[in-house]
């Protein structure tokens, strides 16, 4: 990997309409500069040789190729590349396969920026990590390469340091804590009374969860008034 200041990212897309989200979103991420946009196999090939970027953004169908051979193709070729994959591609044996080939992350489409932020966060400190263990050592310690793997390992689970603004890791875990102790899920006021924060705190905490997939929310029919939204941990939700 190259030693500069920022990490040079080539988005392969053939909707320039998504690539320019993409764009965009990387423009609001410190660390990451655009170097171009392709979008077909030529343009791929050409771009990839003649920048030689550190991250590549990824689809996988085009027209005129298939973005998991692309992926292939500079795999064997040793380029000191990585590759997030971007794609509306839902399919196990596609996730299975570009996993095995060593995509850093898969993100499926449509991509809520959020997860793009925190994936290119992950990123960040991944490659930080490697340049910082290329410029002290040519050797590494089990240590080190635990801490490199721990990008893979840790996953949704090593996401502390990435939380939106507004979340604190603390009050997070406390809300998970109340509702791994009830049965049949919890109302944001119920919470709120919990944890000793105001409703409104405790619903943007709880829909934080249910975005991340770490809960799940239904939605509770009393006898009187508006149906509540109901928060209950994955394992504890009720089969339909």
């Amino acid at each position: 990997m190259k030693g500069k200041r920022d990490i040079e990212v080539l988005i392969v897309e053939d909707d320039l309409r998504i690539a320019e989200i993409q764009k965009r979103f990387l423009e609001q991420i410190e660390g990451f500069q655009t170097v171009g946009i392709a979008a077909s196999y030529l343009e791929a090939k050409t771009l990839l040789d003649i920048l030689q970027p550190d991250l590549l953004l990824l689809d996988v169908y085009f027209p005129d190729m298939n973005g998991i051979d692309l992926l292939k193709e500079t795999k064997q070729q040793s380029k000191q590349m990585d590759v997030i994959m971007i794609t509306a591609t839902k399919e196990i044996n596609r996730v299975q396969e570009a996993i095995s080939i060593g995509v850093f992350d898969y993100i499926i489409k449509p991509v809520v920026f959020e997860r793009f932020r925190q994936s290119l966060l992950r990123y960040k400190e991944y490659y930080g990590n490697f340049l910082q263990l290329g410029k002290d050592n040519t050797h590494v310690t089990q240590q080190q390469v635990d801490k490199l793997l721990r990008k893979v390992a840790d996953g949704a689970g090593n996401e502390k340091s990435y939380l939106p603004k507004g979340i604190d890791p603390l009050t997070l875990e406390k809300v998970m804590e109340v509702l791994g102790k009830v049965e049949y899920g919890l109302t944001a006021e119920s919470v709120a009374k919990e944890i000793g924060v105001s409703r409104t705190t405790a619903r943007r905490y709880l829909e934080h969860l249910v975005y991340n997939e770490s809960i799940e929310a239904d939605l509770s029919y009393g006898t009187v008034g508006r149906p509540e939204r109901v928060y209950m941990v994955l394992s504890k939700a009720p089969k339909n």
